[in-house]
């Protein structure tokens, strides 16, 4: 096993959310600087800057997941990361048809921009893509691993968009096997009011929106290896 300083939340561009120098090859360069070994790109409802990511993901030396933050129909955000680039972009063509029709405003919620490995602009998507999906937090695991990857609930400890601010509880049959944090400080007290989280693997991610905002090398993970395999087979082992 082999230690790996990680953020497994980053936006990019492509989120209109996100800023717009979170161009892939921005964001996995700050990664690199700051010394990280692993990222997650997950953007709002979309992978569709995984491909140019996981292009300077090779060139720098850091291992990029493909994935992406799913707004399920309570609107409680999911963290949703794939082995592959295919298994990736599978998920993304099937979340946007379930994806609330709205077409965004670039005035009002930010551009929603796709590029390519030379962080040019090839296009945008057009509904808005922070909106929830017909896909309810019930389903969205079974569903996550049917295409190959792995789900789990993001910033448990955020006081929106997250399962705990939303259903105010775990649901009694939940699966899942990883929970993210924005903040450890809130580990404890949230382990002592939904005991759920005591059997938990539970790391702690940036949801970055800004490239400053990129974690420092403050967490690790073990993991047999930096394949991307190992990586989210590591997020689930310890709760085994």
């Amino acid at each position: 096993m082999i230690p790996l300083f990680y953020d497994l939340h980053i936006h990019s561009c492509l989120s209109p959310c996100g800023d717009d120098d979170m161009t892939p090859a921005n964001l996995v360069g700050m990664a690199a600087v700051k010394g990280l070994d692993v990222i997650a790109l997950t953007d709002h409802n979309s992978c569709r800057n995984c491909p140019a990511a996981l292009y300077h993901g090779k060139n720098y030396g850091v291992t990029v997941i493909p994935g992406m933050e799913l707004t399920t129909a309570e609107e409680v955000h999911v963290i949703c990361l794939f082995s592959g680039l295919d298994s990736a972009l599978a998920f993304d063509s099937h979340v946007y048809q379930r994806l609330l029709p709205v077409p965004n405003r670039e005035d009002i919620f930010g551009k929603q921009q796709v590029m390519d490995e030379k962080d040019r602009v090839t296009g945008t998507v057009d509904n808005l893509l922070i909106n929830a999906v017909s896909i309810s937090f019930d389903e969205v695991f079974p569903l996550v691993e049917s295409f190959g990857g792995i789900a789990y609930p993001a910033h448990v400890d955020k006081t929106s968009t997250s399962l705990l601010s939303n259903l105010g509880f775990v649901p009694p049959d939940s699966t899942f096997a990883c929970a993210e944090f924005h903040d450890f400080r809130h580990l404890h007290r949230i382990r002592r009011e939904h005991p759920y989280f005591e059997k938990c693997n539970v790391i702690c991610c940036s949801d970055a929106h800004y490239l400053e905002d990129i974690h420092e090398p403050e967490y690790q993970i073990l993991a047999e290896s930096r394949e991307i395999k190992d990586i989210l087979r590591s997020l689930v082992r310890l709760c085994e």
